[in-house]
């Protein structure tokens, strides 16, 4: 008998995680993953033709330096499983197109990966606008949609069977495993700063929740337009009362706010949380960000790698080019989206693992694809998962894993905290496997 409970049943998930450690310590670059019980793995795919993927890349618009990072980032990992023989023995080639960053544009090359590349399947898609005005097309096309995005449009239920998001954590899965952190050693009394748009609405919403049910409260909420390239006048707007100002600030702007922050406030500021989307691809030495220091951040990847870096994590920077201090090894100047860019990685991987268990050979499979993904449950810490474990929830199509904050100390970022998988996990009754394919 099933659990009525969606959120116990990825804590069934979590009890295997010993198990999946050693199966991923064996298993080298092959992977290990688990498959829900009762998943039949189909024959694997006799086809040597190639299995094209069609990269959806923020290569300009506001998302131009991630989509920079999630390009070298694929790249890599298409190169290293290439060089294991590819998928079922066919090599991956790889179709890239920007989309400006722009949803309308995200829906056209959604298209046009359909209509003219003719793909197998389309991933990469980071910020949120883009993915909610793309996912509905993908849908329409009985497009497999693997997104890298954190919002929490897939695992709302808001978009279609063919979006997934099994790479990277979800905004809701993060904001519950920090709150009680946050409210027990910064303050209760918060106000937020956040993009106005659905990434931003997210985080609103849910650490709002969350923070009140550690007892918080939320003083003051400031939605910034995504094209403001000052914030000077928002920061007067900021209620006396405040313990904790929480910024989640992204794109070209983020230098610019974090400066204008820390000259409005100088030394008597309240505690101050950010996410690290404030300054991904942003160097801590930059001048102005001394401001910084003692303050803190969420890391989904920390930047740095510190005394606890895994074997994973090691080998994952090797390929990727990306030193300790999570700069380029060829430009200690380039800094990387190092929190956001694994994504990329990962999700390649559990492409692999889908399209080799359902024996997918050509576009009439997707169906077999879907399912494939859906059956999944866990993934172990491993080359193929180098930010860590994690479980996966078929129904609502994310995954859910570890989080970590950090302090900004010396102009680098230490990891004080990692919060464990059950932190993130929260109810909600969606089932994408219900819809028809």
């Amino acid at each position: 008998m099933k659990p009525k409970n969606p959120a116990a049943t990825l804590r069934q998930a979590l009890t295997r995680r010993s198990a999946l450690k050693k199966i991923g310590a064996a298993a080298g670059a092959a992977g290990a993953f688990s498959l829900a019980p009762g998943f039949v793995r189909y024959a694997q795919a006799q086809s040597s033709a190639p299995i094209k993927l069609g990269f959806q890349v923020h290569s300009t618009g506001i998302g131009a330096a991630y989509g920079r990072w999630y390009d070298r980032t694929t790249q890599a990992a298409v190169k290293l499983i290439n060089e294991a023989g590819g998928i079922s023995g066919r090599p991956i080639e790889l179709v890239s197109e920007d989309d400006g960053t722009d949803p309308k544009r995200g829906a056209e090359v959604v298209e046009k990966f359909a209509s003219q590349h003719k793909v197998d399947l389309v991933f990469g898609t980071l910020f949120s606008h883009v993915v909610i005005g793309a996912a509905p097309r993908a849908g329409e096309l009985k497009m497999p949609y693997f997104v890298v995005s954190e919002g929490y449009h897939v695992a709302s239920g808001a978009l279609n069977r063919y979006v997934f998001q099994p790479g990277i954590t979800d905004v809701r899965s993060q904001v519950s495993s920090m709150a009680p952190w946050i409210a027990g050693n910064l303050g209760k009394k918060v106000t937020m700063i956040f993009p106005d748009y659905a990434f931003g609405h997210d985080h609103r919403d849910f650490f709002s929740a969350a923070i009140e049910k550690q007892g918080g409260s939320i003083a003051a909420l400031l939605a910034i337009p995504p094209t403001e390239s000052s914030y000077t006048k928002y920061f007067p707007q900021i209620p006396a009362e405040t313990e904790v100002i929480y910024h989640v600030m992204v794109g070209p702007g983020v230098l610019t706010f974090v400066k204008e922050m820390g000259e409005h406030f100088g030394s008597q500021r309240p505690q101050i949380f950010g996410f690290v989307d404030s300054l991904e691809a942003v160097d801590l030495a930059s001048p102005g960000l001394e401001f910084l220091d003692g303050t803190y951040f969420w890391e989904a990847n920390p930047r740095y790698a510190g005394s606890k870096q895994t074997e994973f994590d090691k080998f994952y920077r090797e390929k990727v080019g990306v030193d300790a201090n999570g700069a380029s090894v060829s430009d200690a100047k380039d800094i990387s989206t190092y929190s956001h860019m694994f994504g990329c990685w990962e999700t390649l991987y559990v492409i692999k693992q889908a399209i080799e268990a359902s024996g997918y050979q050509s576009p009439a499979d997707k169906a077999k694809l879907i399912e494939a993904t859906e059956a999944m449950t866990t993934f172990a810490a491993s080359n193929e998962h180098p930010q860590g474990d994690k479980v996966f929830d078929g129904k609502r199509h994310q995954c859910y894993g570890h989080q970590f904050i950090s302090k900004v100390e010396g102009q680098k970022l230490n990891v004080v905290h990692q919060t464990s998988i059950e932190d993130g996990l929260y109810e909600n009754d969606t089932d994408y496997t219900k819809q028809a394919l």
